[in-house]
């Protein structure tokens, strides 16, 4: 059985009616349920003109009518009691369907993992998330609705058949224009609903967009700006929301217009039938009533307005469900020391090809620091390492065997991330560190925080690793730190930092650089580099331009050459700050007292393990 992060590939896409017909699905026994009790519902009023009428003529004949008069009374009661079952399973069946198509939503987003924001955007999943989910959840209980308002009209006509078969003729005879009312309906309101969600989502991605950015819009005075962007879309939102009431309203006008002519027909035709003794008075009145009941097409206007909205926020869900998400594989890793291979990858982001070719390989233990100008694609190649999005093309191995091959506990367990903004999720301090596939030992989480340069200032919050997160509050280094702690206590043979020591000092930074390479085998290493010194620790270093490996060796060999110094300032100087642990920086961008070494272990292009490092031609 695939799970949420492990769906098989060459599986039908997801489309609006498939995935509305998977929620009636999931939902099919409460669905059934409800429509069983909106049947009834309606089989109950459509008994009550009937016994109604028997009643009136007992009354006005002055003969014996309690009975009928009792039946009367049960019928009232029977529809109460069965209105108020059918709002409960119509209550309950929506937070069901809408529960299990967030939780569908919500694993598929996480499954895909960058892509989604990328594709999307947060704000916009949110709104999708939330109130697309909702809407397309209404659909199980309107589709049984349906069914109970569709049968009532047809059971109107049923009745008014059995009475005489000239009252439903006269009714069919305009039946054919309730039909074209109801498909002009459908086709109106379906474009303009899926306009008004759409631009639903637009407002919601401005708003969650300003909401992270508070602090840099309130800096820089421009609240009122924010607020006009965000609600710019606001009178597309006005047109399509008048257009989609206007198309209600149309429907509606237009049945108040036929409906009633239909009506005087029938009653007409009954009283044609009554002066000839066909009918009675009670057959009259119940006449009278099924013709209300069989041009009942307000009822219907609402559940199919509701169908439509639901098929319109469902192609809303499916768009984000026909991403595919990464498979997964059922091997796991043999023994070996974390040999990384990066083989060919080739990788796009919105429609740019931003790593071209590159063929990489990182011996086990050894560090590697990858470096660049800003877009040469180093934070993608930190992706692409740890499997957080797969490339376009070529292959990323882990002991040799292609991280796509893997199992899904098998590739998390054996590679571990921290960020630059970590995002930190859990109760407490300690949760947010041992977030991962398994929970670690308390012991293991302090260990880690030790490691990371953490323990320090957790120990000092009021009640140290069990201190909720929302009463901790942290630095920006400080996060850092937890961040790093939460990818040392899993351990693993991999280990990926995308820029995750930016924001620490750098005797912070040197003393957690030496802790990791005290690690020695065990570990690989992949950082993200931006200073010369965190580059100078490193065993070697990959130097990425415009995408593709310029360059690979050690700092001290690439330091030679002027575009390699450029990276990190005209000068050759650290544009961060970061320099000596004691604060006094060299002009190799090596730490004082220390040596980049001579490279032993030094990653080298793939396929050619003899060659010195030197400049790749263009």
């Amino acid at each position: 059985m695939t799970t949420l992060f492990d769906q098989a590939r060459g599986t039908p896409p997801v489309t609006a009616p498939s995935l509305l017909r998977a929620t009636v699905r999931h939902g099919a026994v409460r669905c059934a349920a409800l429509c069983l009790v909106s049947t009834a519902a309606t089989g109950a009023g459509l008994l009550l003109p009937a016994v109604l009428g028997r009643t009136l003529d007992l009354l006005l004949n002055r003969a014996p009518a309690g009975r009928w008069v009792g039946y009367s009374v049960g019928l009232l009661a029977l529809l109460t009691a069965l209105d108020m079952a059918e709002t409960v399973l119509d209550t309950t069946t929506g937070a069901r369907a809408t529960a299990w198509l967030r939780l569908r939503l919500t694993g598929h987003v996480l499954a895909l993992g960058p892509r989604a924001t990328a594709r999307f955007g947060p704000g916009e999943l949110v709104a999708r998330l939330v109130g697309s989910a909702a809407q397309a959840g209404s659909a199980p209980a309107a589709v049984a609705a349906a069914v109970a308002a569709v049968a009532g009209p047809a059971g109107a006509v049923v009745a008014l058949g059995l009475l005489d078969v000239w009252l439903a003729v006269a009714f069919l005879a305009g039946a054919p224009l309730l039909v074209l009312l109801l498909r002009a309906f459908a086709r109106d309101a379906s474009q303009c609903v899926a306009r008004y969600q759409e631009t639903q989502g637009r407002i919601a991605a401005a708003l969650a967009e300003a909401v992270g950015g508070a602090r840099t819009i309130r800096a820089a005075g421009t609240a009122d700006r924010e607020t006009a962007r965000i609600l710019r879309p606001l009178p597309e939102l006005s047109r399509s929301g008048h257009q989609m009431w206007r198309a209600q309203a149309r429907a509606a006008a237009r049945a108040v217009a036929v409906a009633p002519l239909l009506h005087l027909v029938v009653v007409a035709v009954a009283g044609v039938l009554l002066a000839r003794h066909r009918l009675t008075v009670g057959d009259v009145l119940a006449a009278s009533r099924y013709a209300v009941l069989a041009g009942g097409v307000g009822a219907l206007v609402g559940q199919l307005s509701a169908l439509v909205r639901a098929r319109a926020a469902a192609g809303r869900l499916a768009e984000v469900l026909a991403e595919p998400a990464p498979a997964h594989g059922g091997r796991r890793l043999p023994p070996g020391p974390g040999r990384l291979e990066l083989r060919g990858v080739t990788a796009r982001r919105g429609g740019r090809t931003v790593l071209h070719g590159v063929d990489l390989t990182v011996p086990g233990g050894t560090t590697l620091a990858v470096v660049g100008r800003s877009g040469s694609g180093k934070s993608l190649l930190a992706a692409v390492a740890g499997r957080l999005c797969d490339p376009d093309s070529g292959e990323v191995l882990l002991d040799g065997v292609p991280l796509r091959e893997l199992t899904h506990d098998a590739l998390r367990g054996a590679i571990g991330h921290a960020f630059e903004r970590p995002v930190l999720i859990g109760a407490t301090v300690e949760d947010a560190i041992g977030l991962g596939p398994a929970a670690p030992s308390p012991g293991r989480v302090r260990e880690a925080a030790r490691t990371a340069r953490a323990d320090d200032f957790v120990r000092r919050l009021p009640d140290g690793y069990a201190t909720p997160l929302a009463a901790a509050p942290r630095s920006g280094g400080e996060s850092q730190r937890l961040g790093l702690a939460r990818a040392f206590a899993h351990g693993g043979r991999l280990l990926v930092l995308d820029d995750a020591l930016s924001s620490l000092d750098t005797v912070t930074e040197h003393r957690i650089t030496h802790a990791l390479a005290q690690g020695g085998a065990r570990t690989t290493r992949v950082v993200v580099a931006h200073r010369a010194a965190t580059a100078a620790r490193a065993d070697t270093v990959a130097w990425l331009d415009g995408g593709r490996v310029r360059a690979v060796g050690t700092h001290a060999a690439l330091w030679r050459q002027a575009g390699y110094r450029q990276v990190f300032g005209e000068d050759g100087g650290d544009r961060r700050g970061g320099g000596a642990a004691s604060g006094e920086g060299r002009g190799d961008g090596t730490v004082a007292g220390e040596h980049p070494g001579p490279g032993a272990g030094a990653v080298r292009p793939a396929g050619d393990p003899g060659r010195p490092a030197r400049e790749a031609r263009p």
